[in-house]
């Protein structure tokens, strides 16, 4: 596609864009800032950018995203409580960490698991439901970011390894779809997602060295 097509393509998806895309995005860029900061602000910013795309997602035939986005509304509130529990001292009793090599394990398994069954079910509903999907880029958007939320909620490091990925197929998957506002949005999460990523380790190393 020459580059003037993409440019002129990027420029009328803006102008296309609606208000509840720039509401989702605005609050998921939010929520990535405030997950690098160890903020707790972002669940809720999290549950308003999720309930959003849910919707979005169905519109545009993206199976896999909605259910990622309704997981994400799932680990928002498990993160949250995980998040604000206090031990005796009242002192937050996650701490962010790296992981093991045996949690590595059952980290890639997890989104194994994932990839595999949502990419059955979207080849499966690509020929009945909706000729639309993209299955193999769906999936790997989706199981990633299962598997970096999940690891987010526990403050693992490595969750952010797992965003970076979903960053880097939400840009291509939504630009497509015609979603141009979010694939620039998936662009600015991925430049947090890579600060976030620095910015954990150092605090990891530190927790570590205490």
């Amino acid at each position: 596609m020459p580059v003037q097509e993409i440019f002129n393509q990027f420029i009328d998806g803006l102008r296309a864009t609606t208000l509840p895309e720039y509401i989702a995005v605005i609050a998921g860029i939010a929520s990535v800032w405030y997950s690098k900061k160890e903020n707790i602000w972002v669940y809720p910013t999290g549950l308003l950018n999720t309930s959003i795309y849910i919707w979005l997602s169905f519109k545009y035939h993206l199976l896999g995203e909605a259910s990622v986005n309704f997981y994400y509304t799932l680990m928002n509130i498990y993160g949250w409580y995980l998040w604000t529990r206090k031990d005796a001292a009242q002192k937050p009793v996650l701490a962010i960490k790296f992981s093991t090599r045996k949690e590595w394990i059952k980290e890639l398994l997890f989104f194994a698991f994932f990839y595999c069954s949502i990419y059955g079910a979207l080849v499966f509903l690509k020929k009945e439901f909706a000729p639309g999907a993209i299955p193999w880029a769906d999936a790997l958007a989706s199981a990633s970011a299962f598997t970096g939320m999940w690891l987010m909620a526990k403050k693992k490091v490595e969750s952010w390894y797992w965003w970076i990925i979903t960053n880097i197929c939400g840009m291509p998957l939504y630009f497509v779809k015609g979603l141009v506002f979010t694939s620039v949005y998936y662009f600015i999460l991925l430049l947090i997602a890579l600060g976030g990523l620095q910015e954990w380790k150092r605090k990891a190393a530190q927790n570590n060295a205490e």
